[in-house]
C-alpha cells in the first residue's frame, strides 16, 4: 500500500508540474506583451516558409495596421490558406478585443492553419471554418467592420455583393491580388477551385461602381496588390 501511495503521489506531482509548464508557455489572458512576444517568436520561426497561397509580409502587416488604426473588432477572412494572413489579422484583433471568422475549403491547408494558430497563441481570436466560401459567406449574419478577401478571383464580385450589406459604415473590404487594370494570374483559396488566369481583374472597377464605397489601391512597398474599399454610407 505504501508503494502504491508513493506511485500515486509521484504521478500527481508529474501531472501538476505538466499543467504548470503548459500554462507557463501560454500568454496570460489579456496580456498584450505576452501575446506580442509569442506571435513575434512564431513569425521568426516561420520566416520564409509561407509559400502556399499566403500573402507577402508587406500585405499581412498592412492588414494588421488597418485594423489597429480603425479599431476594428468584427472581421471576416475569405480564404485562410495555412493561416499567415489570419495571424496578422488576429494579432491586431487581440489588441482591439475582436475576433475573425476565416473560411478555407482545403482540409489540408485548414488543418495546417489550425496548428499555426495554436502555435502563435491566437486561437481564441479565430473562428476557423472548413467549407466552401460560396455557401458559407452568404449565410453569415454579420455585421462585420473588416473583410479580407483572398479566395477565388472570379468570385470576388460575388463576395463583395454578399457582404456589403453586412459591412458596417466605416468598415473596410480589402481584396488581395487586385490592381487598377492589371491582370493577376492567381488561383483561389477559399471557394471552389476553378483554375488560374486572373479572371478577377475587373474587380477594382466593380468595387468602384458602388457609390457608398471609397475604393483605392493600397500603396505598400512589397505588396502583391490589394484594394481597400471603405464604406461611406449604407446605400
Amino acid at each position: 500500500m505504501k508503494k502504491l501511495a508513493a506511485v500515486l503521489t509521484l504521478i500527481s506531482i508529474v501531472w501538476i508540474a505538466g499543467i504548470w509548464i503548459s500554462c507557463a508557455e501560454e500568454p496570460a489572458a489579456g496580456d498584450p506583451e505576452a501575446i506580442d512576444a509569442k506571435v513575434r517568436q512564431f513569425m521568426q520561426n516561420h520566416r520564409g516558409s509561407w509559400y502556399d497561397m499566403n500573402v507577402p509580409e508587406a500585405d499581412g502587416r498592412a492588414l494588421h495596421d488597418i485594423i489597429l488604426e480603425k479599431e476594428y473588432k468584427d472581421a471576416l477572412e475569405i480564404g485562410t490558406s495555412t493561416g499567415y494572413s489570419t495571424i496578422w489579422i488576429a494579432w491586431a484583433l487581440s489588441k482591439t478585443g475582436g475576433k475573425v471568422i476565416t473560411v478555407e475549403i482545403d482540409k489540408y491547408r485548414y488543418e495546417q492553419a489550425l496548428a499555426h494558430f495554436r502555435e502563435a497563441g491566437l486561437e481564441k481570436y479565430i473562428d476557423a471554418r472548413l467549407g466552401d466560401a460560396h455557401e458559407i459567406v452568404p449565410a453569415l449574419e454579420g455585421p462585420f467592420d473588416f473583410v479580407f478577401c483572398d479566395a477565388d478571383k472570379d468570385w470576388y464580385n460575388n463576395y463583395l455583393s454578399a457582404t456589403i450589406d453586412k459591412l458596417k459604415v466605416g468598415g473596410c473590404f480589402a481584396a488581395h491580388n487586385v490592381s487598377d487594370g492589371s491582370q493577376w494570374g492567381f488561383g483561389g483559396r477559399g471557394g471552389r477551385r476553378g483554375g488560374f488566369g486572373g479572371r478577377g481583374s475587373g474587380f477594382f472597377e466593380f468595387a468602384k461602381g458602388f457609390s457608398n464605397l471609397d475604393t483605392s489601391i493600397l500603396d505598400v512597398s512589397g505588396s502583391a496588390g490589394m484594394s481597400v474599399s471603405y464604406k461611406k454610407a449604407e446605400k
